[in-house]
């Protein structure tokens, strides 16, 4: 048997130049963006605007062609590395998702989630059949890119609701955990939906796969919920008997991967999987605080900004000069922006709260930032957008989530602070006052 060949001393040098500058500038302009009062992944997308064919290999290809060469299985490298860290990002996410918020707020929750969902995808399916045909991928027929696009404009972003709730010290706030756990059960959603979708792209759009992958997914979450705490139960009470420090974080990056290798085996999204097994993991109440602390600051201060970065370099703002295509965005933003505000607002009504609650609400369930990053990833990934396409949606991750925060401050400059309110921010400083110091 001939061994497989291992990589040449040029490809192994050029990969570590790439995921080094890449870190570097996305660790500076993420910070740069925090510090402007911006999310720091806008800040990380930009990175692959300035290394990518949107600057770079405009004005200098020939120095582009050599740091990010179109040889595919150069490029290969980087999106390995890069899938790894969503993989662990999302599954970090799930972890952090509380399903007791869920159902102590669920009357509300509910009929905000629920407008918030169906006027969004509805509009971004009747938007999908509308565009043109130049705009889908190799591998998207018209039925299948217009419901991906649906999913493209019904997502909220968890970690960019929260992490945005939190610097503005609104997290105590009634509105605010409530737009937090609409936001839960519109993940929830969505992965359910891009697993689906996913699979009728990679499998054919026919009755049979549509409805197989329903029956996969149905599988798996029955799984989640009868025997996921048992499974997971296992490696983590061996990681604990194991006594080595590091045994419990690769326990948990181990139950993460294997599901979502189990899923995508099932023609699912692997992402979904790993959203999975983030909540499984959080139910079953066993892995260690140290383990899910390190897994925290190598995901988001290594893995993720490789990520983000490497998802701006598929970006080409060139393609906007085409008048169709800058047509084709401007309208995708206004329905994405338009579908989640009315969305929300429609739902925090029905649920008789007021016209400003409603209207934070609608601005803080319309960030979408990391989550719309990780659709249109699979959307190019598995050839149903192209990169005009691609270009047209992180774009509507970036600016809805430049648009959040102002609209937040505004809102809630209207609403009046509640009792309840104040009790609850005394208590989440007094556990922060409590928590030893380093």
């Amino acid at each position: 048997m001939t061994p497989v060949a291992t990589l040449t001393a040029g490809q192994l040098l050029l990969f570590l130049l790439q995921v080094s500058l890449l870190l570097t500038l996305a660790l500076c302009l993420g910070r740069l963006a925090a510090r402007l009062g911006l999310p720091a992944v806008v800040g990380e997308l930009l990175v692959g605007v300035l290394l990518g064919p949107s600057l770079l290999g405009h004005t200098f290809p020939q120095v582009s062609a050599w740091l990010l060469p179109r040889d595919p299985a150069q490029f290969h490298l980087l999106d390995a590395f890069a899938q790894v860290g969503v993989l662990l990002l999302v599954g970090l996410t799930g972890m952090q998702m509380d399903l007791g918020l869920v159902r102590r707020r669920k009357a509300a929750a509910a009929y905000v989630s629920l407008a918030g969902l169906i006027i969004p995808l509805g509009l971004g399916v009747a938007i999908g059949f509308l565009l043109p045909a130049s705009l889908r991928g190799p591998a998207a027929q018209p039925v299948v890119f217009a419901l991906f696009l649906g999913v493209a404009m019904c997502v909220s972003a968890i970690p960019v609701i929260a992490k945005t709730l939190i610097d503005m010290n609104l997290l105590h706030r009634n509105i605010g955990q409530l737009t937090l756990t609409a936001g839960i059960i519109d993940d929830i959603f969505g992965w359910l939906m891009l697993s689906v979708v996913s699979a009728m792209a990679t499998q054919g759009a026919r009755a049979g796969h549509a409805v197989l992958s329903l029956l996969y997914l149905v599988i798996t979450v029955a799984i989640a919920v009868l025997l996921g705490r048992r499974l997971a139960g296992g490696p983590l009470g061996w990681a604990a008997r194991s006594g080595e420090p590091g045994a419990g974080l690769a326990a948990v990056v181990a139950i993460i991967l294997l599901t979502a290798t189990a899923t995508h085996a099932m023609g699912l999204e692997p992402v979904f999987g790993a959203f999975v097994a983030g909540m499984v993991l959080r139910a079953s109440g066993k892995v260690p605080p140290s383990a899910e602390s390190v897994l925290r600051v190598i995901v988001l201060w290594v893995l993720a900004p490789i990520f983000f970065a490497t998802a701006g370099l598929r970006m080409d703002l060139t393609a906007l000069a085409d008048p169709r295509v800058l047509g084709a965005a401007l309208i995708v933003l206004a329905v994405a922006i338009a579908g989640k505000f009315i969305g929300a607002y429609v739902g925090a009504r029905a649920s008789r709260l007021t016209h400003w609650e409603a209207l934070a609400l609608g601005a803080g369930m319309n960030g979408r930032g990391v989550i719309e990053v990780i659709v249109a990833m699979v959307g190019l990934r598995i050839g149903v957008l192209n990169t005009a396409a691609y270009t047209i949606i992180i774009l509507v991750a970036v600016v809805t989530s430049l648009m959040a925060p102002p609209l937040l401050r505004w809102a809630f400059a209207h609403i009046e602070r509640s009792a309840e309110e104040g009790l609850r921010e005394m208590e989440a400083r007094a556990r922060m006052s409590a928590q030893p110091r380093a």
